[in-house]
């Protein structure tokens, strides 16, 4: 009886120590979130709430006020800014991932290893993310400016609000190519569909993402614990699985 007792109040109180972390996320980075934050539910019993955007969205919505706990963001210089301006926790930040991007196509045939895609005629749309907002659109402007394509070829572009509606224009065929994160398309180290070309990296700054515990979730014990999470050994090779470096 008194050990029956002793389980239950094991058990009470490891509920009461539940707790939800309000995540900021860009999006390339939903789908190893998602993974991650299945085991991280399993093992401690808290819960993940996700919001999605464009890094420079959430950093705007983070400036007026959104009560997210952690930002894992797309690039490094955003959690650097929000923790000079005093909205992310002193010390907390660090590199959970670093980006690759692909030029890719829904048809199989469509990328050439080498992409020389980009310099044969075509007509079709080639969609990136904004420049403005989204980290990938700005490695992808550079590595155009970088390959003399940029100028002859931004007639084509569509451009998405973040990464995800990018990689939607192309996936539903609106645009014929698209830069993306690897961490869209890839699993174990394989494409899961269509064809692409990973472009190279010295042509365009590194994507470092960089993870930040915010202000309003500095007392957050499940945002402590998600961010040791994804430094930890289980969390990366989730991340790599997808693409990252």
């Amino acid at each position: 009886m008194r050990l029956f007792l002793f389980v239950v109040m094991c058990l009470a109180t490891s509920l009461t120590q539940a707790a939800e972390v309000k995540v900021a996320v860009a999006s390339n980075f939903v789908q190893p979130l998602a993974a991650v934050a299945a085991v991280f539910q399993k093992d401690t019993g808290h819960t993940v709430s996700v919001s999605v955007a464009s890094t420079g969205k959430l950093y705007a919505q983070i400036r007026n006020g959104a009560p997210f706990d952690v930002l894992l963001s797309a690039d490094d210089e955003t959690p650097a800014r929000l923790e000079a301006e005093g909205l992310g926790v002193l010390g907390s930040r660090f590199t959970y991932a670093t980006g690759v991007l692909l030029l890719w196509s829904a048809d199989a045939a469509a990328v050439d290893v080498e992409g020389r895609v980009l310099s044969q005629p075509g007509s079709g749309k080639i969609a990136i993310a904004n420049p403005r907002l989204a980290p990938y659109g700005r490695a992808a402007q550079q590595a155009l400016t970088a390959l003399s394509l940029y100028d002859h070829l931004k007639s084509r572009f569509v451009m998405g609000e973040n990464i995800g509606q990018t990689f939607q224009f192309v996936a539903s065929g609106n645009a014929s190519l698209g830069f993306l994160a690897a961490s869209q398309v890839m699993l174990n180290g394989k494409l899961k569909s269509g064809s692409a070309w990973r472009v190279p990296a010295r042509i365009y700054a590194p994507i470092r993402q960089d993870a930040i515990l915010l202000k309003s979730g500095a007392n957050n014990t499940a945002a402590q614990a998600l961010l040791r999470m994804l430094r930890e050994s289980a969390a990366r090779t989730i991340i790599q699985s997808y693409g990252y470096e």
